[in-house]
This record gives C-alpha cells, sequence and structure tokens, in this order.
C-alpha cells in the first residue's frame, strides 16, 4: 500500500522541477495528481510518464481568481475530490537592488508567490471540508526565514506565505486541514540556473554549482527530496503536524539565519 492511496493532490507549478517531481513521488504512493502552471506541454510530458490514469493537467495563472476556481474545479470533476494541496508555484523576480527594483516586477512576483497562495487556499480548503480533512503544503524557502541582497520581492513574498501558512493552519484546524511549509535552500531547477546568472556567478561545469559554497553540505538539493518532504507532511505520517516551517536546506538556516 502506498501512503497516498486513494488521495487526490493539486500541484501548481507543476512543470518546475520540484512540482513534477512532487507529482511522480505522490502518483507512485498511489495518489491521483492534478498538475497546475502555465506550461501546458511541459505538464503534459509528466503526465504521460505518470500515466493518465493517475495524473491530468490544467493550465491555469495561480493568482487569478476564475483560473484558481477553475483548476479547483477541474480536479474535483476529473478525480472526485481534493485532499492534498501543494502551493507550490512561484517565480523568482530578478536580482537588483531595491531602489533600482521595477515595481511591475515586485508586483508580478507577489501576485504570483503571495496572492496565488492565498487564493489556493481560499479555493482548496472549502473542498478539504467536504472530504472531512486535507493537507495543504506551501512551498517557501530559505528566503522565509532571512533575506538576500538583491532579492527584496522574493524575500518579501516567501515570509508572507509563511504568514499565511500559519493563519489558514489555525483556521483549518476544526476541520483537520493541516498547513505547512517547506522551506528550500538552493535545488538543482531551472529557477537555480537563473539566479546563478542573474547574480553573474560563472556558468555550471559538471557537478559545479557556484551557489552550493554557502551550503554546509556543500551540494544543491536534488528536487525529489524536496518532494519527499512534501510527501511526508501530506500523508498521515504527519498527522500532528501543522503550522509548521519545515527546512529542506542542506544546513543553511542552522549558520545564517
Amino acid at each position: 500500500m502506498g501512503k497516498l492511496d486513494g488521495k487526490v493532490a493539486i500541484i501548481t507549478g507543476g512543470s518546475g522541477g520540484i512540482g513534477s517531481a512532487a507529482a511522480k513521488v505522490f502518483a507512485g504512493e498511489g495518489a491521483q495528481v492534478m498538475l497546475v502552471d502555465l506550461d501546458g506541454d511541459a505538464m503534459a510530458k509528466t503526465v504521460a510518464e505518470i500515466g493518465e490514469d493517475k495524473a491530468a493537467c490544467t493550465v491555469a495563472d495561480v493568482a487569478d481568481s476564475a483560473q484558481t476556481q477553475a483548476y479547483v474545479a477541474a480536479a474535483v470533476e476529473r478525480f472526485g475530490g481534493v485532499d492534498i494541496a501543494l502551493l507550490n508555484a512561484g517565480i523568482e523576480g530578478q536580482v537588483s537592488p531595491i531602489t533600482d527594483y521595477p515595481e511591475e516586477m515586485y508586483d508580478k512576483v507577489i501576485a504570483v508567490n503571495v496572492r496565488g497562495v492565498f487564493l489556493g487556499l481560499k479555493y482548496v480548503m472549502p473542498e478539504m471540508q467536504k472530504r472531512g480533512k486535507g493537507s495543504i503544503v506551501v512551498t517557501s524557502s530559505t528566503a522565509g526565514i532571512r533575506a538576500v541582497s538583491g532579492m527584496s520581492a522574493y524575500a518579501t513574498s516567501k515570509h508572507a506565505v509563511i504568514g499565511l501558512m500559519r493563519a489558514a493552519a489555525l483556521e483549518g484546524a476544526a476541520d483537520d486541514i493541516r498547513v505547512n511549509t517547506v522551506n528550500p535552500s538552493p535545488i538543482d531547477t531551472r529557477m537555480m540556473e537563473s539566479l546563478e546568472q542573474m547574480h553573474g556567478l560563472p556558468a555550471r561545469d559538471g557537478s559545479n554549482r557556484p551557489m552550493a559554497r554557502h551550503t554546509p553540505l556543500q551540494r544543491y538539493g536534488e528536487p525529489e527530496e524536496v518532494a519527499k518532504l512534501m510527501l511526508f507532511l501530506s500523508s498521515d505520517d504527519s498527522s500532528f503536524c501543522t503550522g509548521g516551517v519545515y527546512m529542506v536546506d542542506g544546513g543553511v538556516s542552522a549558520g545564517r539565519v
């Protein structure tokens, strides 16, 4: 038996490294998964790998209320309900000082990373109430407990979703809806390649990952390592865990909070 047998999971940011890894891990543990993102082609590849009996996808902008309601409805229509939500969609914005940071980019980061989580909570929680319980996992970051120069919008957004998570954990407790965050350090994904370029770091060469020197374990995390923590928080193994901030960061937060 799998840890998620009979469960239905929504995964936003489903075309990205962490989202697609989580979809595969969750499906492997018995869940049916609805992937949500703007990149339909990338999600379709993941669905094909998992199998259409266990996975589906829908294109949606998580910052849009109507589209959020539509992706929740799509999961309910396809699989019969919602037990788990990974509110994982996020963008990095750009690297520049606050005084030079474009207002439109700041607004975009907050819209995707914060409003997207708020809307996910708003429309997923009522469906979980119908099931009598649920688990929501929000992707924050080590930037949710500290800051990095030049990334004010991203740090703001990742701090903000911890506040949203804590409010939702209190509000959801009466219905046995658990809400937690996972907070990754640099993970080997497209986002990290983008950040490396914006920080002007050397191009990757073989196993070289330029930002790994700031991590005590001296490497980037793998998407599957984040997905396995998400699995724990989504399963009954974590039945007494809610309102928590869970680091998956190779030791970064131990010395740099």
